[in-house]
């Protein structure tokens, strides 16, 4: 199985520890945890934008499910969130900070019923909502 995983890569890194423990989470769990950052994906040559943007939607093409750390502003979370949702109808887990003051109201005012939103405190407050995350994604 193949959860796309999503976080902020040049926007606000500031939370991106947080972008990291979810991918460890996803991959010690035996699922291919599809992201730029997983270190088993990474490729010695430089890709340029669209080649990146062409790997993404093929990766989340071929995702059963997306889990999004979205404390940082990134344009292009939002763009994969969306697409997961509206055009591939996929489930998504949105997770963010308690330190963080706002999150994009185009996250926590949807309300498509395949997104769901949690803020955490701290790494295992985290690592639980993964969990059931995909207990639930396994169970479709």
């Amino acid at each position: 199985m193949n959860i796309y995983c999503a976080g902020a890569i040049k926007g606000d890194i500031s939370y991106q520890q947080y972008y990291k423990i979810i991918i460890e989470e996803v991959a010690k769990r035996n699922i291919n945890a599809l992201s730029e950052l997983n270190i088993k994906l990474q490729l010695k040559t430089k890709l340029n934008d669209k080649e990146i943007y062409e790997r993404d939607i093929q990766w989340l093409n071929n995702s059963k499910a997306m889990i999004a750390e979205v404390s940082g502003a990134s344009l292009g979370v939002g763009f994969e969130i969306g697409y997961a949702l509206f055009h591939l109808n996929i489930p998504v887990l949105a997770l963010y900070h308690k330190n963080v003051d706002k999150v994009s109201a185009m996250i926590t005012g949807c309300s498509s019923p395949l997104l769901d939103i949690f803020q955490y405190a701290e790494t295992d407050e985290l690592k639980e909502y993964i969990n059931n995350f995909i207990l639930k994604i396994k169970s479709l």
